[in-house]
């Protein structure tokens, strides 16, 4: 699920709490830290921003709610009522630099060996990126982009480790976009995404049954991109930082999360393989007919 959407759900959301709370924005947005401007651009429809994961922290504390109903993390039950106990204890944040924090994500990998790691990834998963696809991610990056983008993806494959067992929940959505060149990759060449998804596909194999994708339909179902590590934390990507839950009632809850993808999932593991070469093979005719690719359902 892309930052607009979650946006939008944040902006719904929050819109109900100053609804029940019968205060006015000024007041509501004094009680929980910020001016009333920072409130209107919040809830503006072109809004793509969201608030600093203290405010967030403060909102939920104030109101009732969890951090994750916010977000939209939340898919039905006690967390959907916003007058449900918050949900905040053991909540830290990590900062993630421009980019994903790859020691840090290492080390979070490297405590949870030997237990199931659940990851729901920002657009693609992580360790199938290939480094053109990082370059592009990082075009518009500070001086030394470039280099930087080099170590990264020397560095994607840290998830690879023995006795590593993962489970990956990724929108459909994210991957029409790569294979039409909708929004991110539009400005990415055609024969780039290819080797992309080709990459994909060669890996998704290799590495089953340890690594397993599940292909859901983000318009039945959504979500933010966060990962499960074990029984020890969740972390919830937000761009420059990442959210640490690390209470056991909500991971708990985050793995109920998953579980509902899972079950929800269009595509399974065994699968997904298949269906990433279908997807290439799209590319291979539209590269040799000159046509425009349009992701199902779309009238071109």
């Amino acid at each position: 699920m892309d930052k607009r959407t979650v946006a939008r759900i944040f902006r719904s959301r929050l819109l109900t709490l100053i609804a029940r709370s019968r205060q006015n924005r000024s007041s509501f947005a004094m009680e929980v830290g910020i001016d009333r401007s920072a409130l209107s651009q919040l809830l503006s429809e072109d809004a793509v921003r969201l608030p600093r994961a203290d405010t967030l922290v403060q909102i939920a504390r104030h109101h009732g709610v969890s951090v994750d109903w916010l977000l939209g993390m939340s898919e039905g039950g006690e967390a959907e009522r916003p007058d449900a106990a918050p949900d905040v204890p053991g909540l830290e944040i990590a900062e993630s630099g421009t980019y994903h924090n790859v020691p840090l994500l290492t080390h979070w990998h490297a405590e949870a060996t030997g237990t199931k790691i659940r990851y729901v990834p920002h657009r693609l998963p992580d360790m199938l990126r290939t480094p053109e696809i990082v370059a592009y991610e990082l075009r518009d990056a500070e001086d030394g982009a470039a280099q930087a983008a080099g170590e990264i993806a020397r560095n994607l494959d840290f998830k690879r480790r023995p006795g590593t067992d993962m489970e990956v929940c990724m929108s459909v959505q994210a991957l029409d976009a790569l294979v039409t060149g909708a929004f991110p990759w539009d400005g990415l060449s055609r024969s780039v995404r290819q080797v992309q998804i080709r990459h994909m596909a060669r890996l998704v194999e290799d590495l089953y049954p340890s690594f397993r994708i599940f292909l859901f339909d983000e318009r039945a179902r959504h979500s933010v991109p966060y990962t499960i590590f074990g029984s020890q934390r969740v972390a919830i990507y937000a761009g420059s930082m990442y959210l640490v839950l690390n209470a056991p009632e909500t991971i708990m809850r985050m793995q109920r999360h998953f579980e509902q993808l899972i079950r929800h999932a269009t595509v399974h593991p065994h699968d997904v393989a298949a269906y990433f070469r279908r997807q290439e093979r799209r590319l291979d005719i539209a590269l040799d007919t000159g046509q425009i690719i349009v992701p199902p359902g779309c009238v071109s």
